[in-house]
């Protein structure tokens, strides 16, 4: 497919003097208040909206919630007002809307503007609280955990944790949080009103504008799978932004459809999705369920329609179907208004503008052989999760589910079972057993939850997990200092004292540290090691003369059997003590 270079649509009409412009669409170019501003006059209320390039993915696990703290601290002093206002945070961005009259545009803007210049910050702990049951009641969708598996704790990778980072939060933090990312050179607005509303005042702090993170990864190859468990299948692919891909993904959405609940009856929900990530690249997210005895028949049915999209097997009718709905969405009555959000978000973002007929040109240009490509790159890119057995058979890998190494140091066994132990070395810490090797190294450590009794939480940048409780390894006070000191500090939140119920206790109480014996068992051992090696010696020998002698008489021979057998009888329950000790139980 060929495209065109995109123009800049505001070069449609002369600028005047004060830097605005009119595009050839109808969308005024401005500058409000240093603010970046695209202005369409719509019927009705006038809605606006207030982006900031700051999201979730630009904060720190050890700092993560920071960005909606601060949006919940600008929007207190709205109260319960009648307008019909709101603000979200994603990834990249975070958004403040209102729709109402201009009077009520201008006090919305206006006092967003005003607190974010000097945020309420006594409501502090209150809005944390406020987070915190906010998240309780969140419901995940089937896509939730994939951005950890694909990026790792950083980045977007946040985006499938919890705010780990209210308790860490001063009010120092969230006031240079919001002077710093919460500026004009950071912000765009969108107004459906072709005229600046009277009395608006959307002074900012001044700064500078923060391109979108660069994406981590923690996938050492793709297409890649693991197993969650959950009753549904999730592939995401991270594609470069495009006619294409849109068009792409609303012919898997209609194949996923047609083949897993139409034809195969094992689906209830099957659809896609394209979602733009940042300037330059969007991600696809397919998803399908099925009842367990159904499930197995669904992945295979879900793998068979992607291999039949990478091999070509699309049909025009339904390449023109999906086209002729996207170029629907340009005879809306209003469409520059309908268009501005996403006009202030490519902005934003400093993605180059295409004016409408481009983009029909675009989605006129888009071929069979385009999807075809698309879906070849959509596999390539893929991170799959599975419900219940891995996909090596349809040519992907098992994304990585333990630590490749462990580190040096003392050993500390757990109680319950001697065969998991905590590993306190030089530079990390790691978490050791028959099924499974998980180490943190404190360098890459990310996020380090410390609790007053002891209980300490790590978070590796590749998004692995490891918790130490005092209580269940019996780890001192000198390793949790050394465990301590070695994590960046700014990786580490203080946690408040847990309640005693919560702590973890082992079910069967042992002595804990770094692999103890007991003394019963070391006596035992000598006990029977001493006998079975005198007895095995000596049958030993006893059986060489004979043999040397080449004697035939039987009763020299049962003397030989008599010996042996006795041997084993110590020789037996020393290995069993033995193997044991080796094992770590005892």
């Amino acid at each position: 497919m060929t495209t065109e270079t995109p123009s800049d649509p505001t070069t449609a009409d002369p600028r005047t003097s004060d830097g605005t412009a009119r595009t050839a669409d109808g969308i005024t170019h401005t500058t409000i208040g240093g603010i970046r501003a695209v202005l369409a006059p719509g019927s009705g209320p006038v809605t606006a909206g207030l982006f900031f390039r700051v999201g979730r993915a630009d904060e720190t696990l050890a700092t993560s919630g920071v960005t909606h703290l601060v949006e919940h601290l600008a929007l207190h002093r709205h109260g319960l007002g009648d307008l019909h206002y709101n603000g979200a945070t994603a990834a990249t961005h975070t958004h403040f809307h209102v729709t109402g009259t201009p009077a009520d545009v201008v006090e919305y803007l206006n006092g967003v503007c005003a607190a974010l210049r000097d945020l309420p910050l006594e409501r502090l702990e209150t809005e944390k609280d406020i987070l915190r049951t906010e998240a309780a009641g969140r419901a995940h969708g089937p896509a939730h955990g994939m951005a950890l598996w694909r990026y790792g704790a950083r980045g977007h990778g946040l985006t499938s944790f919890g705010e780990a980072g209210l308790h860490r939060l001063t009010a120092a933090n969230v006031r240079d949080w919001a002077h710093t990312r919460f500026t004009a050179e950071n912000a765009v607005l969108w107004m459906t009103t072709d005229t600046v509303p009277e009395g608006l005042d959307l002074t900012l702090p001044t700064g500078t504008w923060h391109p979108a993170p660069e994406p981590t990864s923690a996938l050492p190859t793709t297409p890649a799978h693991f197993v969650g468990g959950d009753g549904g299948m999730v592939l995401t692919s991270v594609i470069p932004r495009s006619a294409a891909g849109v068009l792409f993904t609303e012919v898997l959405g209609k194949e996923l459809f047609r083949a897993l609940r139409q034809k195969g009856g094992y689906s209830y929900t099957a659809a896609a999705d394209h979602h733009p990530r940042d300037a330059d690249f969007a991600t696809v997210t397919a998803y399908a369920d099925a009842l367990p005895q159904q499930q197995d028949a669904m992945v295979g049915a879900f793998v068979d329609v992607l291999a039949a999209l990478r091999a070509g097997r699309i049909k025009q009718a339904d390449l023109d179907s999906v086209r002729a709905t996207a170029l629907a969405r340009f005879d809306v009555p209003e469409p520059a208004v309908a268009r501005l959000p996403s006009e202030a978000l490519d902005l934003l973002l400093r993605r180059p503008l295409r004016t409408f007929a481009e983009a029909r040109a675009e989605l006129g240009a888009v071929t069979v052989a385009d999807l075809g490509r698309i879906a070849r790159e959509v596999w390539a890119g893929a991170l799959i999760d599975v419900p219940t057995r891995g996909l090596e058979w349809a040519g992907t890998t098992a994304a990585p589910t333990r630590s490749d190494d462990v580190v040096t140091g003392p050993r500390w066994s757990a109680r319950d079972d001697r065969r998991n132990a905590v590993i306190v070395g030089r530079d990390g810490i790691s978490l050791v057993g028959p099924d499974t090797q998980i180490t943190v190294r404190y360098a890459d450590c990310v996020l380090l939850y410390a609790f007053p009794d002891g209980g300490r939480h790590l978070v590796g940048a590749d998004g692995f997990t490891l918790t130490v409780e005092p209580t269940l390894y019996g780890i001192t006070a000198a390793e949790l200092a050394h465990l301590d000191a070695g994590v960046p500090p700014a990786s580490v939140v203080r946690m408040p004292p847990r309640d005693p119920d919560r702590v973890p206790r082992p079910k069967t109480p042992e002595p804990a540290g770094p692999l103890p014996r007991k003394g019963w068992l070391t006596a035992v051992m000598w006990l029977l090691g001493i006998p079975a090696l005198v007895l095995g010696g000596l049958s030993a020998i006893v059986t060489l003369a004979l043999i040397s002698d080449g004697t035939d008489e039987s009763e020299h021979w049962l003397l030989v059997a008599a010996l042996w057998i006795v041997s084993a009888v110590f020789l037996i329950p020393w290995g069993v003590c033995l193997r044991r000790r080796h094992n770590g139980l005892g």
